[in-house]
């Protein structure tokens, strides 16, 4: 029997995360779920703005809860030489730095990755902006909006006869953040096969939040290049593999259907009692059903108008068809399975209030991610932070006096 560590796989590992809102404390939570030591460097103004976003508790932000938790909160005011000089160490100790700040600053700050780089060569640096650190575009802002939009996520998003839409999330920021995460542990593997944190090879991660969403737009480019094709909006289902969509049961929940498999169509259709369908040869192929898309919405659809959610996802199954209902918040905090699977978390706030997070994915069988504490207080880890770079309680005094902190 495996016994596990909570200590996490990244036990050991230090990181400096400079940066607000998303994509950058996004990929740092992360780090820091898994064991890494996160310091997170924040203005003494207020702090990282994502502390009063959405639904707040006692002035602060629930999903700050969520985003930092595991982290250390440093204040620094990099207006300040003091400041920038202990940023300056404390990346210069990191093993990882995460930075989301626009290409350049840092640089003004002596903080970028070739200044860092000449001092140490194991330096690695993730950068996530808007347009990445090179072209044309890589000085204008970039939230995941606009990489959304840009990155072609936004375009195939919503009906072809209303505007685009939105996903419910910032996911461009999210899915950069994940590609941060990725190329952090490559390349940290590189520099630990090249010698590791004392010799090794650094390097700078580049993640741009246009790209990232572009990366993850399947065969958009080649099937524009060989066959002039532009993937539009379809609504609720996937273009060129049917049947997939999102039908509605009659009492009103929606229900999607991913029946697109070649042996799955055959029994979700006779499941269905439509005999004729399953025995139509030109149906038995997904080329060939892409053909008939709509005579074959319309009949599961017809079919849907006959049942409840439940009745319909016991049909299907029973016949093992892939099927699933659109779940809210309120169902996902009563389903078997996330319950099963222990998906939330119970945690309290500092008046003993009690909480539910999200869990920590993915889930590792040896070595899994834990929450240690939640997002922690503008500058809680001050004293701590700076006592471990040699500064003593004096100086830490005349920072605070001086506005350092």
């Amino acid at each position: 029997m495996t016994t596990k560590n909570t200590s996490g796989p990244l036990a050991g590992i230090k990181v400096l995360e400079l940066g607000t809102l998303i994509a950058g404390p996004f990929c740092a939570r992360m780090l820091a779920e898994f064991g890494a030591e996160v310091i997170k460097v924040e203005s003494p103004d207020g702090g990282d703005p994502i502390r009063k976003w959405r639904v707040l508790k006692d002035g602060t932000s629930l999903w700050w809860s969520v985003q930092s938790r595991n982290k250390k909160s440093l204040t620094l005011n990099m207006k300040h030489a003091q400041g920038r000089e202990i940023a300056r160490k404390l990346a210069l100790e990191a093993d990882i730095i995460i930075e989301n700040y626009r290409p350049g600053v840092l640089e003004k700050w002596d903080l970028g990755y070739e200044q860092l780089k000449a001092v140490d060569a194991s330096t690695i640096m993730v950068r996530l902006s808007g347009f990445g650190q090179t072209g044309p575009m890589k000085d204008l802002p970039g939230f995941g909006a606009i990489g959304e939009s840009m990155g072609g996520l936004r375009y195939v998003s919503g009906h072809a006869d209303r505007p685009p839409v939105r996903v419910g999330v910032s996911i461009g920021d999210s899915v950069a953040a994940l590609h941060g995460v990725i190329g952090a542990m490559m390349a940290l593997r590189h520099r630990d096969a090249t010698g590791g944190k004392l010799k090794g090879e650094g390097q700078m991660v580049d993640v741009a939040l246009y790209e990232s969403v572009f990366n993850l737009m399947e065969s958009l480019v080649p099937e524009f290049d060989h066959a002039g094709v532009v993937r539009e909006r379809t609504g609720g289902s996937l273009p060129g593999i049917v049947p997939s969509n999102t039908y509605t049961t009659k009492d009103g929940e929606n229900i999607v259907i991913a029946g697109n498999g070649d042996a799955i169509f055959k029994r979700l259709v006779l499941a269905m009692g439509r005999i004729d369908l399953a025995g139509n040869p030109e149906l038995e192929r997904n080329d060939g059903r892409v053909k008939h898309t709509q005579m074959i919405d319309d009949a599961i659809q017809a079919w849907c108008d006959t049942q409840t959610i439940d009745s319909a996802l016991d049909v299907l199954k029973a016949a093992d068809v892939p099927a699933g209902k659109i779940y809210s918040v309120r169902d996902m905090m009563t389903d078997p399975q996330f319950l099963a699977r222990d998906m939330f978390e119970q945690h309290q706030f500092a008046d003993g209030t009690p909480v539910k997070l999200p869990a920590i994915s993915p889930k590792l069988s040896a070595t899994p991610g834990h929450t240690k504490w939640l997002g922690p207080t503008l500058g809680q880890h001050n004293d701590e932070v700076l006592r471990s770079l040699g500064y003593s309680a004096d100086a830490i005094a005349a920072m605070k006096q001086d506005g350092v902190l």
